[in-house]
């Protein structure tokens, strides 16, 4: 007999995505001189990643306050804001390229992200903004759902276990890890190396 078990769905399709978004690296360096790059790639990631953000935020929002039904992404700023103290700071590193990302820093002045504007540019209109599918959109599009996954499995697990979840034992059930895209080193347990 097998016995199904919760998955974390959503952390495993951002590992898809973060594998396919590596692959790009061996294509093309991840620099910030070379952030308006863009290809079919970038589309790709672009698209699926900002409508996984759609996804996971809507969640989120569902968590923090049952009672509204936010519809668009400034419904869903107003309830995460109020709901996560330093969301919109979050940051995200990819240390192997000496990159550090704010993608949510434009929630601090109510607006939507570039890239949030750009995805819909793409989504809507792909043959006058296809230039937008581009290194630096996809990149920050990228870091927000790390973002938004950690935090709806942090308030997930939070729930279930009635208890504050600190962001080092949120990080013990993603599993894997994340290899390109990381949070600091706080959001980390350390390694005891011991030498005999």
């Amino acid at each position: 007999m097998t016995e199904a078990k919760d998955t974390f769905l959503h952390w495993n399709y951002f590992l898809a995505l973060e594998h396919d978004l590596d692959t790009c690296a061996r294509f093309i360096e991840f620099a910030e001189n070379i952030y308006n790059s863009y290809s079919i790639e970038f589309t790709h990631l672009l698209l699926a990643s900002s409508s996984e953000i759609d996804v996971v935020a809507k969640s989120i929002c569902a968590l923090l306050d049952p009672t509204k039904h936010p519809e668009r992404i400034n419904d869903y700023r107003t309830i995460i804001v109020q709901g996560i103290s330093g969301f919109s700071n979050e940051v995200v590193l990819i240390p192997r390229y000496n990159l550090t990302l704010t993608p949510w820093i434009d929630w601090e002045n109510d607006s939507s992200p570039d890239w949030w504007k750009s995805y819909n540019n793409v989504k809507h209109q792909r043959d006058s903004h296809f230039e937008e599918a581009n290194l630096k959109n996809t990149l920050n599009s990228m870091a927000a759902l790390l973002v938004v996954v950690f935090y709806f499995y942090r308030l997930k697990l939070a729930l279930e276990s009635g208890t504050e979840i600190d962001g080092r034992q949120v990080n013990l059930h993603l599993q894997p890890e994340s290899r390109l895209l990381r949070f600091p080193d706080r959001y980390y347990y350390g390694t005891l190396i011991t030498v005999s």
